[in-house]
């Protein structure tokens, strides 16, 4: 089942008026995850115009049809922060609840768990 991973592309970290970028930290981040997802089974990505954790810049939600989905934030917009997160959502993905066991988590996502929501019911 396919995990999509949705980077906010409007997120600015709060020092980016001074390192005057010309493109947004979420922009830097969306290059950074889309390039280090090309290939990986199960995960793809989207793009989207804030995702209201403004406070928390760069923002990633990690969700799944039926599945626990996460929030995660406050990352630098790195290579190591954005293979974390596609490392991350390729064990959502093969994860029948989305649950993950922190043993597995990769290193640089510990401590960027924001919330987590719990499926939406499918009964009417």
């Amino acid at each position: 089942m396919t995990t999509w991973i949705t980077i906010c592309d409007t997120c600015k970290r709060d020092d980016w008026d001074a390192r005057a970028l010309g493109v947004t930290d979420g922009e830097v981040f969306a290059d950074l995850i889309e390039a280090a997802a090309m290939g990986t089974a199960g995960v793809r990505t989207r793009r989207h115009s804030c995702l209201m954790g403004c406070a928390r810049g760069c923002n990633v939600a990690i969700q799944g049809a039926n599945k626990l989905n996460y929030t995660v934030g406050e990352f630098e917009p790195s290579q190591e922060a954005a293979e974390a997160v596609v490392g991350y959502a390729a064990l959502h993905a093969i994860s029948e609840s989305g649950q993950v066991p922190y043993k597995q988590w990769p290193q640089a996502i510990k401590g960027h768990f924001v919330t987590r929501h719990p499926p939406l019911p499918t009964d009417e």
